[in-house]
């Protein structure tokens, strides 16, 4: 990597080392895209590289016994890779809320954000960075993200993590009161309150678990659907871990950019993970490789769908019939993006390869077995290249 110019190294210094990150950087008012974010112009998303009417399938799931149904999940992902479902089950409350969180967190002031950047974060489960892997990237992604680790251990560190992603809940319903005008106290002192029945009433809940917990039964009959095209049978716990074991749900933050075309929110890359579920916010802004040579499909939001991607794992199990495609995020003009992925990853030192039930008719595997903890190191070693991270695991 060249080295980079002074004001470059300025700019690294206060949104890297000192734990600003992008949104630091934009709350000083820039008015222009500093070098460190501008990609080279054959690396940039350009107009007429975008099919304008074409567009990922969108699939009603409101039936998942529908064989019509399995049909359209298992075509999609060994065609396009990507899909958008609705009609899942996920409560709209829920996916509005956990995006009202990444905002709340985004909008806390720095030295509250810095509190959670790599290295002061109270538990290694939730981490603050910013763009990908910065030290190995010449041009950065314009995106901060606050990543959790989801899996049952990690889940017993929440009380660890950003009061600011937790609200109370009425557990009578779906009212939903502002934890900051309550606190809990001394019964004495409650006994007075005009709030006691609301305190009493109302538990301490964390948006980006309620989120998850919601999308669990979702992922299972994702997958299982997904593995019967591929004539697994069952998924037993030992499949399930290596499948499942070990999630992860970012809070991806773009802030507005003084011009997006220059830059990269996220770069080209495909999700090391089985499967992504992502929910993205209503400004837009994520764009799927087409079958097309260099053309680009952009995913127009849906109120209340997710977007599923296939992930290089699913594509390495499959043996290639189904495809974890590239795909890339440009930020907004005049808006702050958010979106929040679930990635659904195999336990850290799950091993795997292609199925044998993909492989029992005689067919060569194109992958060698490999430990995920393996795959994961190595994917964040290097700046997002497209889906060069799979060479790892080819034969």
């Amino acid at each position: 990597m060249a080295p980079r110019n002074p004001n470059s190294e300025k700019i690294l210094d206060f949104v890297v080392n000192k734990g600003n990150g992008i949104k630091g950087l934009v709350d000083t008012g820039i008015e222009t895209v500093p070098d460190l974010y501008i990609l080279p112009i054959e690396e940039r998303l350009l107009p007429n590289n975008i099919l304008p009417y074409d567009s990922i399938p969108v699939i009603d799931v409101s039936n998942w016994d529908d064989p019509k149904v399995k049909e359209s999940i298992c075509d999609a992902a060994g065609k396009w890779g990507f899909f958008q479902i609705i009609n899942h089950g996920v409560p709209l409350h829920v996916l509005d809320a956990v995006k009202e969180a990444a905002h709340r967190f985004f909008g806390l002031p720095y030295e509250e954000r810095n509190k959670y950047w790599a290295g002061n974060s109270p538990t290694d489960t939730v981490t603050l960075k910013t763009s990908f892997v910065p030290q190995a990237e010449a041009v950065l992604e314009w995106k901060d993200y606050l990543s959790f680790r989801c899996s049952p251990r990690d889940l017993e560190s929440f009380p660890l993590w950003p009061p600011v992603c937790r609200r109370f809940a009425d557990v009578m319903g779906d009212t939903t009161v502002d934890y900051r005008k309550y606190r809990l106290k001394k019964n004495l002192e409650l006994q007075n309150s005009t709030h006691i029945y609301n305190c009493l009433m109302t538990v301490y809940r964390d948006e980006v678990v309620e989120y998850t917990e919601s999308a669990k039964s979702v992922i299972r009959k994702l997958l299982e659907v997904l593995l019967e095209g591929l004539k697994v049978k069952q998924i037993d716990k030992a499949r399930e871990y290596t499948l499942m074991g070990s999630p992860i749900v970012n809070l991806m933050y773009y802030p507005h950019c003084p011009n997006p075309d220059f830059t990269a929110g996220v770069r080209p890359h495909s999700d090391i993970s089985t499967l992504t579920v992502l929910l993205q916010d209503d400004n837009g802004g994520l764009y799927v490789r087409a079958t097309e040579n260099d053309s680009w499909i952009h995913v127009l939001p849906i109120n209340g769908a997710l977007v599923i991607n296939i992930g290089d794992i699913l594509q390495i199990m499959s043996n290639d019939r189904y495809k974890s495609i590239e795909h890339r995020v440009v930020a907004n003009r005049s808006k702050d993006r958010v979106s929040v992925p679930i990635f659904v990853n195999p336990g850290p030192d799950a091993v795997f390869g292609p199925l044998p039930e993909v492989l029992e008719s005689g067919e060569q595997p194109l992958y060698k077995e490999v430990v995920f903890s393996d795959y994961f190191k190595y994917f964040f070693s290097k700046k997002h290249d497209g889906k060069k991270s799979m060479d790892f695991a080819r034969i």
